[in-house]
C-alpha cells in the first residue's frame, strides 16, 4: 500500500513540474513578444504635426512617405555586374524610381518629376546680395548705382560658351531665384527666393566660383594673388562675419564649386556648407562627401539629337570615344584602352579637343554610335557621360569611384553600361561585352535615354523636371539631415555658454560641431 501510495506522489509531482515549465515557458515567450513589440516601429505618430513636415515626400494620395531600403528594389540582372553575375535577364523597370523627388516616367509627356501642383514641395532659399563681382560681374556685367542683380526680363548676362558652359551650374540655379520672383513668372519652381533667413530651408550663396577660376585663376605679373584668390578670401571673410553663418557654423549653406579647381583655397574653411560639385575626385572626405553634399550633372556642350529616328542598325559606330588619351592619376586607364582597342573595326577611340570643330565633330561622331565610352580622366566624371546621354549614345562608364548625380532616385543601370576598369583592361572583355549587347536591349536602353534626357538638361527659363529643377530637389532632400544636426548641436548651448561665463569666453556656433 505505502509503494502504490508513492508511486502515485512521484507521477503528481512530474505532472506538476511539468505544468510548470510549460507555464514558464509560455510566460517567457509572451514577455520577449512584448519587448520586441515595444521596439518596432512606433504607430501613434501623426507625421502632420511634425515641425517641417513639408520637406518629408508626399504620395499622390497625399501619404507623408519616408526614404529607406525598402524604396528601391536592387536590381539583379543588369549589366553593371555582368562580372558577378551572369545568365539572369534585365529586369524590366522604370528607369526612375519613384522616391522623395517623385520622378515618373509618363509614356504620353516622357518624364514627369515632382508631384502633382497642390503637393509639390517648395524649397524656401535665402541668397545673399553678394557684390556683382563675386557673380554677374565676372560676365562683364556693369551695375548701376547700388543694384546688385540684373533686369533678367530684358537681357540676361552671356555665358562664355565652350568647355566655361559645362560648369556653368552656379549661373542657372542664380537666375532661378531670380526669376522665381517674377510676378508673371511661367517657368517651374522647386525653389523659390526668400528674404528672411530664418524662414529659409537654406541659404545660398551666389559666387560664380568655376567661371571664376577658368578666367581669374593666373595671377597679373604686377600682382602677387589672383582675382580668383582674392575674391576667395574675401568671399570666406563676408560670410564668417555673417548672422546666419554664426547661427549654423555654416551648417545650412550652400556653395557651387562644380569646376574640380574651382574654390581651391576657400574650400578648407566653408567646409560645413554644403557644395554642389561635379564629383569628390579632388576632396578629401572630411571636407565633401556624398552624406552632405549633392552632385550635378556637367552642362553637356555638344548638340542635343533632337527628333531622334536612329535605330541601332543606322548607327555605324559600335563603340566612341574621343577627347584627351594621356591623363593623369586614374585617368591612366585611357591610355591602357587606347592600345586594346584602337584595332577594333567600328571602334573610333581618338584624340581630340574643342580646338578646330572639335565639338561639331564629336556632336557628329556621337550621333552616329550605339555605344559611348566614359572614362575617367583626372577626375572620375566628365562631361562625356552627359554628351552621350544628349545624343542617345549608351553610355559605357569606366569609372571605379564615379558618384552620379540624383542616383538616390534614378537607376543608371537602366541606359548606362557600367565596367569596373581591372576588367575593361583584360584583354578583348571590354569589346565582347558591347559585341554581346543585341539590337532589343540596346533599344531598350536608347528609349530609357530619350525619356531621362531632360533631367540633365540647363535652361531658362528653367521649366519642369529639368536639371535646374533637379538639382534643387536633391538639395531638398538633404535638408533634414541638416536639420538634425543642427538641433542636435544646440542641445548643450545654453548650459554651455552658462558654464564658460566665469572665464569670459562664450563659444560660436561653429565651435558646436
Amino acid at each position: 500500500m505505502a509503494e502504490k501510495n508513492a508511486s502515485s506522489l512521484g507521477i503528481i509531482s512530474r505532472n506538476s513540474l511539468f505544468c510548470l515549465f510549460t507555464i514558464i515557458s509560455v510566460l517567457f515567450i509572451l514577455s520577449w513578444f512584448f519587448v520586441l513589440r515595444s521596439t518596432g516601429r512606433p504607430h501613434y505618430i501623426d507625421h502632420n504635426l511634425l515641425p517641417n513636415s513639408k520637406l518629408l515626400a508626399t504620395s499622390d494620395n497625399g501619404d507623408s512617405t519616408t526614404h529607406s531600403q525598402k524604396d528601391v528594389e536592387p536590381s539583379t540582372g543588369n549589366r553593371s555586374i555582368l562580372v558577378d553575375i551572369e545568365g539572369e535577364e534585365a529586369p524590366q523597370e522604370n528607369a526612375i524610381t519613384q522616391s522623395k523627388a517623385e520622378v515618373n516616367c509618363n509614356p504620353n509627356n516622357g518624364v514627369v518629376v515632382g508631384q502633382q501642383k497642390e503637393n509639390k514641395v517648395v524649397l524656401k532659399v535665402f541668397m545673399y546680395d553678394l557684390p556683382p563681382k563675386f557673380h554677374f560681374g565676372l560676365l562683364d556685367w556693369k551695375a548701376k548705382g547700388d543694384i546688385v542683380w540684373p533686369d533678367i526680363r530684358s537681357k540676361l548676362p552671356d555665358y562664355p560658351g565652350g568647355l566655361n558652359l559645362q560648369h556653368s551650374i552656379e549661373y542657372w540655379l542664380t537666375l532661378d531665384l531670380l526669376a522665381s520672383e517674377l510676378r508673371d513668372a511661367q517657368n517651374a519652381h522647386s525653389a523659390i527666393r526668400v528674404h528672411n533667413s530664418r524662414e529659409a530651408d537654406i541659404i545660398f550663396v551666389p559666387f560664380f566660383s568655376s567661371l571664376c577660376y577658368n578666367r581669374y585663376s593666373k595671377a597679373d605679373p604686377l600682382q602677387k594673388k589672383s582675382k580668383n584668390k582674392l575674391l576667395q578670401e574675401e568671399l570666406v571673410r563676408f560670410l564668417t562675419a555673417q548672422k546666419e553663418w554664426k547661427r549654423s557654423g555654416g551648417r545650412d549653406h550652400l556653395i557651387v564649386a562644380h569646376h574640380p579647381n574651382s574654390l581651391l583655397d576657400a574650400r578648407m574653411k566653408l567646409w560645413p556648407a554644403t557644395f554642389i560639385l561635379a564629383d569628390f575626385g579632388r576632396y578629401p572626405p572630411n571636407i565633401a562627401n556624398v552624406e552632405k553634399d549633392v552632385i550635378a550633372p556637367y552642362k553637356h556642350v555638344i548638340r542635343s539629337k533632337v527628333n531622334d529616328s536612329s535605330d541601332f542598325d543606322t548607327r555605324p559606330t559600335l563603340l566612341y570615344f574621343q577627347g584627351a588619351i594621356y591623363r593623369k592619376a586614374g585617368g591612366f586607364v585611357r591610355q591602357e584602352l587606347f592600345y586594346l582597342l584602337k584595332d577594333e573595326k567600328d571602334v573610333h577611340f581618338a584624340f581630340g579637343s574643342v580646338q578646330k570643330d572639335g565639338i561639331k565633330k564629336a556632336t557628329q561622331g556621337m550621333h552616329a554610335s550605339k555605344f559611348c565610352l566614359n572614362i575617367a580622366g583626372d577626375t572620375p566624371s566628365s562631361n562625356r557621360l552627359f554628351d552621350a546621354i544628349a545624343s542617345h549614345c549608351v553610355p559605357v562608364i569606366i569609372s571605379d569611384d564615379i558618384e552620379l548625380p540624383y542616383e538616390d532616385v534614378v537607376d543608371y543601370s537602366q541606359f548606362c553600361i557600367f565596367v569596373r576598369s581591372r576588367d575593361a583592361l583584360k584583354e578583348n572583355f571590354l569589346i565582347n561585352l558591347i559585341r554581346s549587347i543585341g539590337k532589343d536591349e540596346w533599344t531598350r536602353m536608347w528609349h530609357k535615354l530619350k525619356e531621362v534626357e531632360n533631367l540633365y538638361e540647363f535652361q531658362y527659363p528653367s521649366k519642369e523636371g529639368d536639371a535646374v529643377q533637379m538639382i534643387w530637389q536633391a538639395v531638398a532632400r538633404k535638408v533634414p539631415a541638416i536639420r538634425l544636426k543642427l538641433h542636435k548641436s544646440r542641445r548643450f548651448s545654453r548650459s554651455l555658454v552658462r558654464s564658460e561665463r566665469g572665464s569670459r569666453s562664450i563659444p560660436s556656433p561653429s565651435n558646436f560641431w
